[in-house]
């Protein structure tokens, strides 16, 4: 069976990470579903609030997906409440769209915070030294990119584009599921998939 996810993100990274992870998850859940994922519409954070910009993005990636199939929003929450904004935002969804599956999941200040609660399964991927641990509270860490580069070897920094997909390729699920976010980042992609195949 064969689903399309039509994605909006907001950064370059997310291009390309976020198809590949609801694919991931999708493997683990479903290995005979094939996910189609016409190339994410970005967002800038910025738009998200100004009236209508946000709307016409849902209805472009509606059509990328010919009006049939789901609708995955990922945003970086920054200083805003995720709890407030994701509603928020999955009701100007809906209003576009009613009767499509739409997720808004809002990664608490930002993706990479996923990333440094699986730090341990990261350990000598794309220049992270072998002996990372994750942080305390990941989804405190203001600055998530800063960290990784932080713990690069050999002078190297992150790079969003080429590290965000290859680490999104790597990283462990079930310790990232710790952070509320991710977990429900994970819940949102799991519901999406049951309701395309039904």
């Amino acid at each position: 069976m064969t689903v399309k996810v039509g994605c909006i993100v907001e950064g370059h990274g997310d291009v390309v990470a976020v198809p590949l992870l609801i694919r991931r998850i999708a493997a683990e859940l479903h290995p005979d579903l094939v996910i189609e994922t016409p190339r994410p519409i970005r967002v800038h954070r910025n738009q998200v609030v100004q009236a209508d910009k946000f709307e016409r993005r849902v209805e472009l990636a509606i059509q990328r997906i010919g009006g049939q199939g789901a609708i995955f929003i990922i945003l970086d929450a920054g200083d805003a409440c995720p709890a407030q904004l994701g509603p928020e935002l999955l009701n100007r969804a809906s209003q576009v769209r009613s009767d499509l599956p739409i997720a808004v999941v809002l990664a608490k200040y930002e993706f990479e915070a996923w990333f440094l609660a699986a730090a341990e399964s990261l350990r000598g991927q794309r220049g992270l030294g072998d002996n990372i641990h994750p942080p305390n509270d990941p989804e405190a860490i203001r600055g998530a990119k800063e960290w990784l580069s932080q713990r690069m070897e050999n002078s190297r920094t992150y790079r969003e584009t080429q590290d965000q997909p290859a680490l999104t390729a790597h990283f462990d699920l079930e310790p990232a599921r710790r952070t509320n976010s991710f977990d429900k980042c994970y819940r949102e992609i799991v519901r999406l998939l049951e309701e395309l195949q039904k």
